[in-house]
């Protein structure tokens, strides 16, 4: 797995950190809250590891924990995740939708490359779906199937 410095990502925050915060968001979309435990589980990491994350974040006021209780986002973590989620949802629709690739890999990758792109890319690849997915690719006043487009330039590699 490739470990990120702080320093490489816009918001100072590792990888790892902004999956919690975008975990945390998640959860209390679904369930309404998020506890240590409900972290940990959808990470798949210990709990041990989803206090230390805590503590830094609230150190950071990016959340908000008391011992035994729910973790909130502030209004910055807020800020933070819906970022972060903003990005992974504009990539994987970019990648399932306009590239064809399965959901699964779509997801993974989005998941990946939602921290290393700056909010500017996020908001131009939105920008170049839209009107890929608006026009679908007109050739003459006709629509091209992108898909199949798509295929018959991978066969021709």
């Amino acid at each position: 797995m490739v470990k990120f410095k702080r320093k490489e990502l816009p918001n100072n925050l590792s990888a790892s950190l902004e999956n919690y915060l975008e975990t945390i968001a998640v959860l209390k979309k679904e369930k309404r809250y998020a506890r240590i435990g409900d972290i940990a589980k959808s990470l798949d990491v210990k709990s041990s590891s989803v206090n230390g994350a805590i503590n830094f974040l609230i150190k950071n006021d990016l959340v908000t924990h008391e011992k035994y209780g729910y973790v909130d986002l502030t209004d910055r973590g807020e800020k933070i995740a819906s970022e972060v989620q903003k990005k992974h949802d504009v990539l994987y629709r970019f990648l399932h939708n306009l590239l064809f690739i399965n959901n699964e890999t779509a997801n993974k990758e989005a998941c990946k490359i939602e921290h290393l792109i700056s909010v500017e890319t996020t908001r131009k690849l939105e920008m170049l779906h839209s009107v890929l997915e608006e026009h679908f690719l007109e050739k003459d006043g006709e629509r091209v199937n992108l898909k199949e487009c798509l295929n018959k330039c991978d066969k021709q590699r």
